[in-house]
């Protein structure tokens, strides 16, 4: 509606400047007329004129003076109009190359004086936002990431700003993401470092002492070699465990069938039966009394609910059993492994899924302890199922749960 009633005033400012050029044309006709009769009466001086009627004729001459006349006012009349609107022509079409630092002069109050007060608007606000995001650009590429370029609504440049501010935030996220993968990578090397060199310099003082006949008889000598067996086998337990963590995290091709799982956890409660007698612990598999199926690779979800059961077993046998439930809830399949010994230190419980943690350091070396890869180990199966694992600890019992989906 703007640029309709801007268009319009225009159109009448020119028809204004045309009825003018016609009065001011027919007020000179009538002075020349007026004029050319006063010079008529003097003889000495009206012989052109005579000439002009007799061989041209009064109404052609004063229809061609009319018209140069007309012409002549027109253009004076609208020369100030269309400079003014060349100007402000010459503007937009500055800003339109992008430049938006050269306003034009607002010179009149009237409708073409409100359109270049409304390009200098536009321009200034154009120019103010450019700079703005200019800033952004400048704040991210100094690695201020976390810097919001302001977004406008329903404005073309706002998008741009929006699509900044969110490649701005992937970057940090990916930036990110490969320092906690090189942070990861460190841990990873330092924990394993230092697991393995642990048993493997029991294993070489052991055996330097044999190699340098440090032993006294022949009980002390199967003495050490026992306890450098017992190390070694730690070690290679330890070498396995990380295989098959850094094998999982690496995208682990998966071998996916049918599973009951009521099946699968009585036969793999039957398989514990030596350490659960040896440890003075009973192990009860609550389950639906129909199949409850899903879609897993069988071999993996063993090594998963082994490490589980283990650690109720080696940390649970206070409780003297453990307990493990099956329910279906919606299209999951929620797994309990329940003990009911000492409970996990609640300062241990947000870390205990991490590669090589001990929540009980002292308890781990009375029980044999572990390589701090098991519960990582379980962990990652889960989550490559698409399912996912929890825990909760009090003084009444210990609960992991695992989530996985039935289809």
């Amino acid at each position: 509606m703007t640029r309709i009633r801007l268009f319009n005033s225009i159109r009448w400012r020119f028809l204004l400047i045309q009825i003018l050029s016609i009065l001011l044309t027919a007020l000179f006709l009538l002075l020349g007329n007026l004029l050319a009769n006063y010079i008529m009466q003097f003889n000495s001086i009206n012989a052109v004129l005579i000439w002009v009627i007799h061989n041209i004729g009064s109404r052609p001459t004063m229809t061609v003076s009319g018209i140069i006349l007309y012409l002549f006012f027109y253009v004076v009349l609208s020369r100030p109009t269309v400079r003014y609107t060349k100007e402000i022509a010459d503007t937009l079409e500055d800003m339109a190359n992008g430049k938006f630092h050269e306003p034009v002069e607002v010179k009149t109050p009237n409708e073409l004086g409100l359109i270049a007060s409304q390009a200098n608007r536009v321009a200034e606000e154009l120019n103010d936002y450019l700079r703005e995001i200019n800033y952004g650009l400048q704040e991210i590429a100094k690695g201020h990431f976390q810097y919001d370029i302001p977004v406008k609504p329903d404005h073309d440049l706002g998008e741009i700003a929006k699509s900044i501010n969110q490649m701005s935030e992937q970057l940090h996220h990916s930036i990110q993401e490969e320092r906690n993968a090189e942070k990861t990578k460190n841990d990873l090397i330092t924990g394993v470092s230092h697991d393995l060199r642990t048993p493997l310099t029991s294993i070489l003082g052991f055996l330097e002492l044999i190699e340098k006949d440090r032993y006294f008889d022949e009980v002390e000598l199967r003495y050490y070699i026992g306890i450098a067996y017992e190390k070694s086998v730690t070690l290679k337990k330890l070498i396995d465990d990380l295989f098959e963590y850094t094998r999982i995290n690496n995208g682990m091709p998966l071998d996916i069938k049918r599973l009951d799982m009521n099946d699968f956890f009585q036969q793999l409660a039957e398989e514990f039966v030596p350490n659960l007698e040896s440890a003075g612990v009973s192990c009860r598999v609550h389950a639906p009394d129909h199949p409850v199926i899903i879609r897993a690779d069988g071999d993996h979800l063993v090594r998963a609910y082994e490490n589980l059961i283990s650690n109720a077993i080696r940390y649970g046998s206070a409780g003297k059993r453990i307990d493990i439930y099956i329910q279906e809830q919606d299209s999951q399949v929620v797994i309990q492994v329940v003990n009911y010994g000492d409970p996990i230190p609640e300062r241990d419980l947000p870390f205990i899924f991490d590669r090589f943690y001990r929540a009980d350091k002292s308890r781990s070396k009375q029980t044999g302890g572990g390589t701090g890869l098991g519960l990582a180990i379980t962990k990652s199966i889960i989550e490559v199922h698409g399912g996912s694992i929890s825990v909760s600890s009090n003084k009444r019992q210990t609960c992991f749960e695992t989530i996985l989906p039935i289809t």
